[in-house]
């Protein structure tokens, strides 16, 4: 049996699979590691849908010439996945009253909702809130959804972009122990919640340009030293994180100028280092 993924031939042996069932579960890894998601499948020239998987999959393999699996890359799925929910919003918000009070409850069954709860539980939650009517305004949403969008389809782009921000951050956790001390409570919380905001943009951005290839793979040592530092660095802001709500002056200070701030840069710069953004994401 021939294998291809969009048209062109796998190299790939089969070993003990005897259906089309074991022969996609033993390709579906390899299409997660590479970025990848099965869209369809072509099997001696016809298109399955739906209603023929179940045969499909118990359908001995020596019965097939040719398995042909279509794929689409996880990125273009997520851009796709947003752009829809960017429509979505505006369809919100041009609905009557009781329109609106009825939206959530068709949109979380749509395709798009059930990839970002698969992707982002925190946006699927917002738009949770947004379409059954809770506290969060349409434009929260929609600001935010524009954003993962450019995380998206220009990571690298948007990882510069958060330099200036960087700086702030850095500096502010620099003053934490002082604002602390000097009952600057207002300024403390900001500083944490600004922190933790640009460190999971970071940790977000870092994700997509692994999955589209603008980053060195695992077996290389630069990724590998990413990966120990992004480890740390998470290790690091959970003890900052639970010494702030201790109220622990001393360890605050200590950890967010000594530890925090210069991990936060350190992350920023070997991931900035490493991204090839000739590849795409400019």
């Amino acid at each position: 049996m021939e294998i291809k993924i969009n048209g062109k031939p796998l190299d790939f042996t089969l070993d003990s699979e005897k259906t089309i069932g074991d022969v996609l579960t033993a390709l579906e890894q390899w299409l997660t590691n590479s970025g990848h998601r099965m869209s369809g499948l072509i099997i001696d020239g016809k298109t399955i849908n739906v209603s023929m998987i179940e045969e499909v999959f118990s359908k001995e393999i020596f019965t097939v010439k040719c398995l042909d699996i279509c794929t689409d890359t996880v990125a273009d799925l997520t851009a796709s996945s947003l752009l829809a929910l960017l429509n979505d919003v505006k369809y919100f918000e041009i609905l009557s009253f009781n329109d609106k009070s009825n939206y959530y409850n068709t949109w979380k069954d749509s395709v798009q909702a059930k990839f970002i709860d698969e992707q982002w539980s925190d946006l699927f939650s917002l738009c949770g809130s947004v379409f059954s009517g809770g506290s969060v305004s349409s434009d929260v949403l929609l600001s935010i959804t524009e954003e993962r969008l450019r995380e998206v389809q220009k990571p690298a782009r948007e990882f510069s972009n958060l330099k200036p921000l960087l700086s702030e951050t850095c500096a502010r956790l620099v003053d934490l122990p002082l604002d602390v001390q000097t009952g600057k409570d207002k300024r403390a919380a900001e500083t944490i919640q600004l922190f933790s905001s640009l460190s999971e943009k970071i940790i977000r951005i870092y994700n997509q340009l692994n999955i589209q290839g603008l980053l060195p793979q695992a077996e290389d040592m630069s990724e590998k030293s990413i990966l120990k530092q992004i480890t740390e660095f998470g290790a690091t802001t959970r003890e900052l994180l639970q010494a702030y709500e201790r109220h622990d002056i001393v360890l605050v200070g200590d950890l967010s100028e000594y530890e925090i701030a210069p991990r936060l840069q350190n992350l920023y710069n070997i991931i900035a280092e490493n991204i090839n953004d000739t590849a795409g994401g400019e």
